[in-house]
């Protein structure tokens, strides 16, 4: 499908050379370029006015034109990105196809995001013109080597902000169950203390003696020292049926209402018998209740205990993920960098069977800590993405293997990163390194992950390298220990 300007966008009235000459020689590219060049472009071109919404070309048209843009913007925005703008042409450019170019098509929707005037320059012109303007090509070839830096740093910032969004979901997920947690430990405890609070006036209530009293301390210390924890649900729910006989035995109310909390701690049927010897029915109704309400506000407590120090961890771990507070350049312990990094990924790790193998007492690198550890997130990440792609409803209960190794080789710390996925093909494994080469579908990938990953170990004098056959990939890192005597 060729490019057609619509009838629309071309002016009725052509604007006068002179004033299109005056406009050119504000196009950057173009600075410096005498009369009669400016006069032979003023005079070729096909000049277009599009107001503000008005789509120019549609993502995926064959790229035909030149386009000097001499008043308004033009946006580019691709389909699988929303509304976020991929490129943004502005009042003073040369965009579009360029002499020297490999552009076969748009790579997006170009809509005039304000008015906009510009000139059109059909690609059979560019060998009349390059003979015509000899310095066109210099000018090109320059223009062209900054979109090639223009388009990779925005690629590069798409990529970065993909694998934080992916990361803040990871963290979400890991941070909502502890938080929880603690919210309603934290709820439970309150409710707890407003019954303690109405206890205290039924057990001032008994008048019980100083005996008694001493007596009721005795009993729940005993108590406490003899129940036996256990997990087992079948031994609780025995228990609790035992208790539940027990309290309707003796004429007592609300048994649903102590008896789980007893069982729970390890407490007997026969725990209770002591009580009717000093107590008098209704205050061992009081002091049951009290009891188990104390043992569930420890619950509670031990819960919010737990949650909060999962939290901590959580946070422990993004510091030592991200080298918070740090200088750039420092020690590095790679064997905990790995652990970090699983652990901002666990939540997708569901049915994954994570493998550590980390050879004691490894000495530390001078690195950069941060960047490091993005290399080890597009590994693991890869490997999970990889995993993923098993089929294995037909074998629910075999998870997938991921295995990471890290261990001293010769004067190099030697990281792996296995998985028992489907291998890379053989002709794929040199070219999944090269930049913006991907085999993940449109939308889920811009292949800068291992060209980055790359780069990183590189700049550590280190090497990046991949062994795939037989069901194993395998992702090998090797990092010198001195990168002054690496080379």
């Amino acid at each position: 499908m060729t490019l057609e300007i619509p009838a629309s966008m071309i002016p009725e009235t052509p604007t006068p050379v002179p004033v299109i000459m005056a406009a050119l020689e504000k196009v950057a590219p173009l600075q410096g370029l005498p009369a009669a060049d400016r006069e032979w472009l003023a005079r070729r071109g096909q000049e277009i006015r599009a107001k503000a919404g008005e789509v120019i070309f549609e993502e995926g048209q064959p790229a035909e034109y030149l386009i000097l843009i001499l008043k308004g913007e033009i946006h580019v925005r691709r389909s699988r990105s929303g509304t976020m703008a991929l490129f943004i042409g502005r009042s003073g450019q040369m965009t579009g196809l360029l002499p020297f170019s490999r552009m076969a098509t748009s790579g997006g929707q170009g809509f005039a995001a304000s008015d906009v005037w510009a000139i059109l320059y059909h690609k059979s012109m560019f060998p009349e013109m390059l003979e015509a303007i000899p310095s066109f090509a210099q000018r090109s070839v320059s223009t062209l080597l900054d979109r090639v830096r223009e388009v990779t740093r925005i690629e590069q910032q798409s990529e970065k902000l993909t694998a934080l969004g992916k990361l803040a979901g990871n963290l979400a997920h890991e941070l909502n169950n502890p938080s929880s947690a603690a919210q309603r430990a934290a709820s439970g405890i309150l409710t707890e203390l407003n019954s303690v609070s109405d206890g205290r006036f039924q057990l001032v209530a008994l008048c019980l003696s100083k005996e008694q009293m001493l007596a009721v301390q005795n009993w729940e210390r005993d108590v406490r020292a003899h129940a036996t924890l256990r997990d087992d649900q079948v031994e609780i729910a025995v228990r609790e049926d035992a208790i539940t006989r027990w309290v309707q035995q003796h004429g007592l109310g609300e048994a649903w209402h102590v008896a789980p909390d007893l069982a729970e701690l390890g407490v007997q049927a026969a725990d209770l018998d002591p009580l009717v010897e000093f107590l008098d029915k209704d205050a061992i109704q009081v002091v049951l209740e009290q009891f188990a309400s104390a043992l569930r506000a420890e619950h509670y407590a031990q819960a919010m205990l737990s949650s909060t120090g999962r939290i901590f961890d959580l946070i422990s771990a993004i510091k030592t993920y991200s080298y918070m507070d740090r200088a750039p350049i420092l020690e590095v312990d790679v064997p905990a960098g790995l652990d970090a990094t699983l652990q901002m990924l666990q939540s997708r790790m569901a049915n994954i069977k994570v493998i550590r193998e980390y050879e004691p007492d490894l000495p530390t690198i001078s690195a950069y800590g941060s960047e490091l550890n993005q290399v080890w997130t597009v590994l693991i990440e890869n490997a999970i993405e990889a995993l993923a792609k098993v089929d294995r409803s037909k074998t629910p209960d075999q998870k997938g293997c991921l295995r990471v190794v890290c261990k001293q080789e010769a004067d190099m710390i030697l990281v792996e990163v296995w998985n028992d996925g489907p291998d890379i093909p053989k002709d794929l494994q040199d070219r999944i390194f090269e930049p913006f080469f991907t085999t993940k579908a449109p939308g889920h990938g811009l292949g800068l992950g291992l060209d980055n990953a790359t780069r990183i170990v590189r700049k550590h004098r280190g090497h990046l390298g991949v062994l795939s056959e037989n069901g194993a990939t395998c992702f090998r890192v090797r990092l010198p220990l001195n990168q002054l005597q690496a080379y």
